[in-house]
């Protein structure tokens, strides 16, 4: 798994979390589609492109005060990106990209180390479509 590692500020802790971001908003005011948002933040987080792409699960990050909708994809096939082409993070990210098996990834969640809601939501997602879930 691919992971990074960034400053929250809100939770004042470096937190390790799946890559992500939000949903470009073109000039007409409507937001980019997330199958073409996926791809752009996975280069721009991590500098890797992926061959093939898998959507996991859509969920609301929370219905109560935001229509915010969190669109969790699996990228596979990754490869890194030439430097010289490659997407950057944004101007304020500090991002050191991390690897962790999907079995480490989880343990993390369950010692607390993993902590933010669409990376357990998506480690989750995707141990479940793999079979993998251990609990009751």
């Amino acid at each position: 798994m691919a992971l990074v590692r960034q400053y929250r500020l809100p939770a004042q802790a470096i937190l390790l979390e799946i890559p992500a971001g939000g949903l470009d908003v073109r000039e007409d005011g409507t937001k980019e589609e997330p199958s073409i948002a996926a791809p752009r933040e996975l280069e721009e987080e991590t500098g890797l492109r992926a061959g093939r792409w898998e959507h996991l699960i859509t969920y609301f990050s929370a219905p109560g005060f935001t229509e915010e909708l969190m669109h969790v994809y699996l990228a596979t096939d990754l490869a890194p990106v030439d430097a010289d082409g490659r997407l950057g993070p944004d101007e304020d990210e500090r991002l050191i990209l991390t690897w962790l098996p999907l079995r480490e990834a989880i343990a993390a969640v369950d010692r607390g180390e993993i902590r933010d809601a669409k990376s357990i939501i998506g480690l989750f997602a995707l141990e479940r479509r793999r079979g993998t879930t251990t609990g009751v």
